[in-house]
């Protein structure tokens, strides 16, 4: 039997902020079905990648889901990824929801990440050249 190994999304988003250089921003869609979400629970939260650290929000948003990657200082975003968290559950996830709808029918740019024998697909909105 044939089975497929999952890349986690932590070395996808890493493995394209490396790619892309370091952007001072970006933000993209992954399926969720493509990877092994190793970041579930984290909303808002630091993600250092070489010498560079980004400030990360990122929420599931089925089929999806969403990262909003800013590079910044690294700050003590503890406070911020609670409320968020709280703010999903409060909203029964409704907004996140209606977040994946709009990337299956709004992000139509797509790149292809290479993580070691796999390939994972990222969607846009619009193409990033930085």
């Amino acid at each position: 039997m044939n089975r497929v190994v999952k890349v986690p999304s932590s070395l996808v988003l890493t493995t394209y902020l490396r790619h892309r250089k370091h952007p001072a921003w970006t933000a993209f869609y992954l399926k969720q079905s493509a990877v092994k979400n190793d970041q579930f629970g984290l909303s808002h939260f630091n993600w250092q990648v070489d010498d560079a650290n980004y400030h990360v929000l990122r929420t599931g948003c089925y089929p999806f889901i969403k990262y909003h990657c800013t590079k910044a200082p690294y700050a003590d975003l503890r406070m911020d990824n609670t409320f968020y968290g709280v703010l999903k559950l409060m909203n029964l996830g409704i907004p996140t929801f209606l977040y994946g709808i709009a990337g299956l029918v709004m992000a139509r740019h797509k790149e292809r990440v290479v993580v070691g024998e796999s390939v994972v697909e990222l969607r846009f909105w619009y193409v990033e050249d930085w």
